[in-house]
């Protein structure tokens, strides 16, 4: 553990919850393309980040191998396909359907650890894994059977956001390895560098203007880098000096209960018993997933 921080870990970690929470109801209130609004996110979260990590890091910056390259590549590449994906979900279905769902990625880290790095999978994680995809399937299926829908096609919409957990859990996965050499200013300015070329990549492929938009939508734009990505991400990456992995894990499951709360209040919508019954369940497995560790 760190020196004991001035401000209390704690604060820091409900600082953080509370910031990843709007940024679900950022992009809903944009009115720009999904991609437009996940490439201005993470290229105005690196840019303050950029000249620290020049300034203070290049040395370390310098010292990058080329295998780490690699495995940053193909780190910000499924940062980047998170972002879009994730976004373009909010488009289709309900705020509390995809944050839940898109927060489901400790499940796909834990099966990805076991399937490609050949960790253990405990049996208080095998249970969290079956119990998060019953509730994932509850949530897809139980508004469609019970023909109370939000969103126009939730399938659709749920679909992107799962896509976006397991491209969530490809970003860490690739990085694991590389955060045990590389301090975090300049591996993430490293990451975020190659995930905002690979937004803009998508956003010139689907052909939209990088210019041209309203004063409120690059207000929006830059509430989305310093609230979920400045004081949200930055300050978890902070807070996992100071506390136990499972302890911040577990943190951000208030991302979905506090993002619905906001989608409640700002867009008047009000998740289906289906939507708050799965995503009860998906959080229970979520929580064993993440605490069972080397239980």
């Amino acid at each position: 553990m760190a020196d004991a921080p001035r401000v209390s870990p704690i604060i820091g970690l409900v600082v953080a919850v509370t910031a990843v929470s709007s940024g679900a109801i950022l992009v809903r209130l944009s009115g720009a393309p999904s991609s437009i609004a996940a490439f201005y996110r993470v290229l105005f979260t690196t840019v303050p980040l950029a000249p620290i990590a020049v300034w203070r890091y290049r040395t370390q910056l310098a010292a990058i191998t080329r295998r780490d390259l690699g495995f940053a590549t193909l780190s910000g590449v499924a940062l980047a396909l998170h972002f879009a994906a994730w976004f373009e979900s909010l488009a289709w279905t309900s705020v509390a359907a995809s944050v839940t769902l898109v927060q489901a990625q400790p499940v796909f880290v834990a099966l990805g650890a076991w399937l490609l790095l050949r960790e253990r999978v405990t049996t208080r994680m095998a249970v969290g894994i079956a119990i998060a995809v019953a509730g994932m399937v509850a949530m897809s299926l139980g508004d469609l059977l019970g023909g109370v829908l939000v969103g126009p096609r939730p399938i659709y919409g749920n679909g992107l956001a799962l896509f976006g957990a397991v491209m969530a859990a490809g970003y860490v996965l690739a990085g694991r390895s590389i955060r045990q050499r590389v301090a975090l200013v300049p591996y993430v300015v490293v990451v975020y560098g190659i995930c905002t070329l690979s937004l803009l990549a998508i956003v010139l492929l689907e052909g939209h203007s990088l210019t041209g938009y309203p004063p409120t939508e690059w207000a929006l734009f830059v509430g989305l880098a310093v609230g979920p990505g400045l004081l949200g991400h930055t300050v978890v990456n902070w807070a996992l000096a100071h506390l136990e992995s499972s302890v911040v894990s577990v943190s951000l499951l208030g991302e979905p209960v506090g993002a619905t709360l906001l989608a409640f209040v700002f867009l008047s919508e009000a998740p289906t018993l289906a939507t708050l019954v799965g995503g009860a369940v998906v959080l229970g497995g979520i929580t064993l997933t993440a605490t069972g560790r080397g239980t």
